[in-house]
């Protein structure tokens, strides 16, 4: 069972691409909201029945209904609004994902855990550390979203495919997310053959302000990260041993411990099956330790 709490918006999409992916039998979406899960349930089986598809999903408020999850998804808590950094919902989420997580330990000890909520690297070492549970179990979803919209203005700027399109953004999912155009590639030409520098650096700024851009526009960002949460679920579940940046904790890999934060990770039915330390440059390595640094700063008045 895969089970999704934090039956917003997001969780809702989450729940949904999973059933048309026909992830598992069954997907369970919990909240404290009283019938939010429920109706959510209710509609997305009505479409599931439409299309003919035997995946049954259901809503609850009660943490004990978690028992026998394979997988648990964490979206609960407050969302982004406009004009807001990710940051900026640090204390208002430390305490929820820190409550969720205990029930997930209670209730579904032997469950991988994807943390969602932001700011997501903080809320996955919060996971990772009241869970207990080993690192391989716990990967945050941040930059399998980034990487979507890295592919996106990679996309609008050649032309080209985007099922030709290869891309990668480490470090933190916040404003010190790190695209790579160096290791992207379009059908395994190197980027760099497509695109001059400066257009390059275009493309990097751009997938660092649209999330922002979008929430400005519409409210908040939903479809793709609802997507991106089912994309790694499938990872995992099929056992593609798929190398894809996840949130996940250090241990001595890129001269860091003891912080969680975006890496190229293999993910299978074992979760982070291995941690791909990639040779950054200077100019690459400096904003990827920046974003370690911030996201140590952040935990550092969190009580865990």
């Amino acid at each position: 069972m895969i089970t999704i709490i934090g039956s917003g918006k997001v969780g809702g999409d989450a729940a949904l691409f999973s059933a048309l992916k026909k992830l598992d039998d069954q997907i369970l979406l919990l909240d404290v909201a009283k019938g939010l899960p429920q109706g959510e349930a209710m509609d997305i089986n009505h479409m599931l029945s439409e299309q003919g598809i035997d995946v049954e999903v259901k809503g609850s408020n009660d943490y004990e209904d978690i028992r026998g999850s394979n997988i648990v998804v964490v979206v609960a808590g407050s969302a982004r609004k406009p004009g807001m950094t990710r940051m900026d919902l640090l204390k208002i989420n430390a305490s929820i994902v820190k409550s969720v997580t205990e029930n997930i330990k209670k209730y579904a000890d032997d469950s991988m855990i994807i943390p969602v909520s932001n700011p997501l690297d903080p809320m996955a070492y919060i996971t990772q550390k009241v869970s207990g549970f080993d690192r391989s179990r716990v990967f945050g979803m941040g930059g399998m979203l980034d990487l979507s919209r890295f592919r996106q203005f990679i996309h609008e700027s050649t032309g080209h495919s985007r099922d030709s399109i290869r891309g990668l953004v480490i470090g933190e999912h916040g404003e010190n997310m790190l695209p790579l155009p160096r290791f992207s590639s379009v059908s395994g030409i190197p980027l760099s053959s497509f695109l001059p520098k400066e257009k390059l650096d275009e493309i990097v700024v751009n997938t660092k302000q649209v999330a922002a851009k979008v929430i400005e526009l519409k409210g908040a960002t939903v479809h793709a990260p609802g997507n991106a949460i089912s994309a790694i679920i499938e990872t995992v579940v099929r056992d593609r041993k798929q190398v894809i940046p996840v949130a996940t904790y250090l241990d001595g890999e890129y001269g860091h411990s003891d912080v969680t934060i975006g890496v190229p990770a293999v993910i299978g039915k074992n979760g982070v099956e291995k941690i791909i330390e990639l040779d950054l440059n200077d100019e690459e390595r400096t904003m990827f330790d920046k974003g370690v640094a911030n996201v140590k700063d952040a935990l550092s008045g969190i009580q865990i």
